[in-house]
């Protein structure tokens, strides 16, 4: 009986490694740059010493779309600095979008698609 109790203990623990796996950051990250990746563009990782809160990364796309993405865990939240920063991108007149699941990026992809790449 002990075994059958530890046994499902272990698979409710695998069960929520793997959906946690499915929203994690890097996670969102990865789908992100394959989804552009097959639309023709290329999604490159912006990093900055000695610039902070900006977004993680520039999409670029076929027809001269480019814009920025904000990459968030569920329930991640954004900080006063990154605010900021997407503030301040917005008002050059670029796009930022924030996104917290595979959802998210399919949504913002869509805006895209519909322009017909």
């Amino acid at each position: 009986m002990f075994f059958v109790t530890e046994e499902k203990d272990m698979e409710k623990r695998i069960e929520k490694i793997t959906r946690h796996a499915e929203v994690s950051e890097k996670a969102i990250e990865q789908y992100l740059v394959r989804k552009v990746k097959e639309l023709g563009g290329v999604c490159l990782k912006y990093s900055n010493a000695g610039m902070v809160g900006y977004p993680d990364r520039v999409c670029l796309l076929p027809g001269r779309w480019a814009f920025w993405v904000e990459l968030k865990s569920k329930g991640g939240r954004l900080s006063e600095v990154q605010k900021a920063r997407q503030w301040q991108i917005r008002r050059l007149g670029h796009p930022v979008y924030v996104c917290r699941s595979r959802a998210d990026v399919d949504g913002v992809l869509e805006l895209y698609r519909e322009e017909e790449l």
